[in-house]
């Protein structure tokens, strides 16, 4: 116990003497030793490495999980140690929800078919968010993460130890030039001369030049500082040499400090390095998650595409008022797309263009009504009666009596086909 009280008071008058440098130098009143211009640098990289690292990590997962309520779940069972339950994403939730109206509604009906099929690319998109979210986890988010709790960590220890050490150092140069100052001056001025009364100075002084006594100091004007009166400069003396050996170990502990934390911040390069990997990967898994939810898409807008001409046959079935105007239901589904006028089906009339017969070599354009059109995106046609399109090319299209409003006939030279009216920019 006794070794334990000593060795805190120990350190309380360590933890004292840094703390009096350390203000001392903030007021100007003490000597600092100053690091070289590579160590600075290598400092300031460092604070700007680690700060950006969070930020970016903190956004990242902002984006990963907009929720925050989610992201303060998933942080308290990182620190838990357990494991995070798997939780359903937005996409499949929604994608639960359509087919579960689909099968209140009927998944015979057209509406209850389209909801199937919305619902089912949904799940899919929910499914790719899910393997996004945890290749980002793993390929970009873990590596900034073990940074910042891992190296970072450790570079902060040791600049904390060499601050430790530096304090220390200057407080043993402030102290060895207080003890060079001190022996100076008892080297300039006896000793007895301080201590004692002048009149008792000037007898003693006398009565030594008669008979000295063993030990005692000789007259002024006869004694010299370092030999008649050694006893005070012996002490400042020894004191000095005392300070110039700590100096000299404080020094040794300082380089070796600097050292090894320089060795730590010029790892960060190291780092760098890692990271721009990581961020390679990141950049990947987003776009092949980007991508498979645009090709889910296409997919989805190609069904519903094909399923339109149904739709509108049972609304005729169901409308007969409108049966007699598919144009206008064109016009109520697809207001912001330029349509070609077409000419009405008179119900009961065999319709074999929609009835999917069409064939390519048998069409021929109308005298008028053709239009120039820019294809927006790629199509890949699904079977001979539809052509394949790329994005911005030009064709020119057509519509047939009794075509379904969706799609148009488009030509592109000597090739013919129906083409959907959504991929397409109709020009004046």
């Amino acid at each position: 116990m006794e070794f334990n009280v000593k060795k805190l008071a120990s350190d309380a008058g360590v933890f004292f003497s840094r703390a009096m440098q350390f203000t001392e130098e903030k007021l100007g009143q003490a000597e600092k030793t100053e690091l070289d211009a590579h160590f600075e640098n290598l400092l300031a990289r460092a604070d700007c490495t680690k700060n950006w690292t969070e930020k970016i990590l903190r956004q990242t997962e902002v984006l990963l999980q907009p929720n925050p309520s989610a992201r303060v779940e998933e942080f308290l069972y990182e620190k838990l140690d357990r494991k995070v339950p798997s939780r359903v994403t937005n996409g499949e939730l929604l994608a639960q929800y359509m087919t579960e109206a689909a099968n209140d509604f009927g998944p015979g009906t057209p509406y209850g078919k389209t909801l199937i099929k919305v619902g089912e690319t949904q799940r899919r998109l929910g499914a790719a968010e899910r393997e996004f979210i945890r290749s980002a986890s793993i390929n970009f988010l873990t590596p900034l993460r073990n940074f910042l709790e891992g190296d970072w960590r450790t570079i902060s220890k040791e600049r904390r130890i060499l601050q430790n050490r530096r304090l220390d150092l200057d407080a043993c140069k402030a102290r060895l030039k207080k003890a060079k100052a001190a022996e100076a001056k008892a080297a300039a001025v006896p000793d007895f001369q301080e201590t004692r009364p002048r009149n008792y100075v000037l007898s003693a002084s006398a009565s030594a030049v008669r008979s000295p006594a063993p030990g005692s100091c000789l007259p002024l004007d006869t004694a010299s500082p370092t030999s008649s009166c050694p006893s005070l400069y012996l002490l400042w003396n020894d004191e000095v040499e005392k300070a110039e050996h700590e100096l000299r170990l404080t020094q040794t502990e300082f380089d070796r400090q600097a050292e090894v934390t320089r060795l730590l911040l010029e790892g960060i390069s190291s780092t760098h390095v890692n990271h721009l990997r990581c961020l390679h990967e990141f950049v990947e898994s987003q776009t092949n998650y980007y991508a498979q939810c645009y090709q889910f898409m296409l997919d989805l807008q190609k069904q519903l595409g094909r399923f339109s001409g149904t739709f509108v046959g049972n609304a005729e079935s169901a409308s007969p008022a409108a049966a007699t105007s598919p144009p206008a239901v064109a016009a109520a589904t697809l207001p912001a797309v330029p349509t070609i006028p077409v000419v009405p089906t008179i119900v009961g009339v065999p319709n074999t263009v929609a009835e999917g017969v069409l064939n390519p070599n048998e069409v021929k354009p109308p005298a008028s009504g053709t239009r120039r059109a820019r294809v927006l995106y790629d199509y890949e046609a699904a079977d001979s009666t539809e052509l394949a399109l790329l994005a911005d090319e030009m064709i020119t299209v057509y519509s047939l009596p009794g075509m379904d409003p969706d799609w148009l006939i488009g030509e592109r030279g000597n090739q013919k086909g129906k083409v959907p009216v959504t991929y397409l920019e109709l020009l004046s």
